[in-house]
């Protein structure tokens, strides 16, 4: 079953759903279905007062069959020449032919490449399974390399859910789907892999610390090991951390081991996180080296608990280390360590 038509049947029959809703549902920024309106007369049949867009069932089928269209690797123009022609002739909103058109290729002297051709490039669609819908929307928008609706997304996600649940139910669930298909078909998807990863990573620095400081909360330190380049589940742990009022210094990717153990040296974190995504890079080693640091006057001094996260650590646990299962069990933990000052 389609897991849009339950929404579809919501719409009010006087008037449709609006903008933002269909913007929502079809994981599409609003600015570009109003552009598809202008240019193309990919529209709504029905308008309120005759300004406010309502779109009814058959105006986002229509849309549903553009999305597919772009998402496949056609010029939107094509696409809305496409649908307009399923319609017989009329857009959904019955004014005919697109008003504007993209420049023809042999207007402009450039042979046109083949339709298959230009189709053929795109990847299809993410596979997300049953996850939210937020999901689907989030991998539509990834596919179609559409900046400002991965943008609309991200934040509509984060305001609704909240960063943990926001992370680990729409963020995550799309990050591991495109990286599933980015390693069964070679490079296909790393332009979809790479802007949806700097814009998940654009989303968590935007998010401002909401609480007041914890008093004598410890300063937890994080940070990739050696050689290690994956940063996003840091990056959502630090933004969640800071959200809550906890104290946190994130030093990324690959960070050197006597760096590291420099940097523990001059915080005097009471945690330090050390993320793996691969048993390649996990390193006991390390975790020994830093398990073993001391700061401070003689007695008094203070050891950070070495935490690590990741699933390069996963079945090969360092003695006395935490592994951290997820982002939430990481902040009740990190939460728990009290400053040394």
């Amino acid at each position: 079953m389609d897991p849009t038509g339950d929404l579809l049947l919501e719409a009010p029959a006087d008037g449709g759903l609006t903008t933002g809703a269909v913007a929502r549902l079809l994981g599409v920024a609003p600015t570009t279905l109003r552009s598809w309106d202008r240019r193309y007369g990919i529209g709504p049949a029905a308008r309120q007062d005759g300004r406010h867009r309502r779109w009814t069932g058959a105006d986002i089928a229509a849309l549903r069959h553009m999305c597919a269209l772009t998402s496949a690797g056609l010029p939107p123009a094509e696409a809305a020449r496409t649908v307009l022609a399923k319609t017989s002739g009329s857009g959904p909103s019955g004014t005919g032919p697109s008003r504007a058109e993209e420049p023809d290729a042999e207007a402009s002297g450039v042979p046109a490449e083949p339709r298959s051709a230009r189709a053929s490039r795109a990847p299809g669609p993410l596979p997300v399974g049953r996850a939210r819908q937020e999901c689907r929307g989030l991998a539509r928008a990834a596919v179609r390399l559409d900046a400002p609706a991965l943008d609309e997304l991200l934040t509509a996600v984060l305001d609704r859910y909240g960063l943990p649940a926001a992370w680990d139910e729409v963020m995550m669930p799309v990050l591991h789907a495109v990286g599933r298909k980015w390693e069964t078909a070679g490079e296909r998807y790393i332009e979809v892999e790479h802007l949806l990863s700097w814009h998940v990573s654009g989303a968590l620095r935007g998010v401002t610390a909401g609480r007041t400081p914890v008093p004598g909360a410890g300063l937890a330190l994080l940070a990739c090991v050696p050689g290690e380049t994956h940063t996003l589940a840091l990056e959502a742990l630090a933004a969640t951390l800071a959200q809550q009022g906890l104290p946190v210094r994130m030093f990324g990717a690959a960070v050197p081991a006597g760096a590291l153990e420099d940097a523990v040296r001059r915080t005097g974190p009471a945690a330090v996180v050390l993320w793996a995504q691969s048993r390649k890079t996990a390193s006991p080693a390390l975790v020994a080296r830093l398990d073993a640091l001391e700061w401070g006057v003689r007695g008094a001094r203070g050891r950070p608990v070495v935490c690590v996260a990741g699933p390069g650590w996963a079945g090969r646990q360092p003695p006395g280390t935490r592994y951290l299962s997820g982002l939430s069990d990481a902040v009740d933990t990190l939460a728990t360590h009290r400053s040394a000052a």
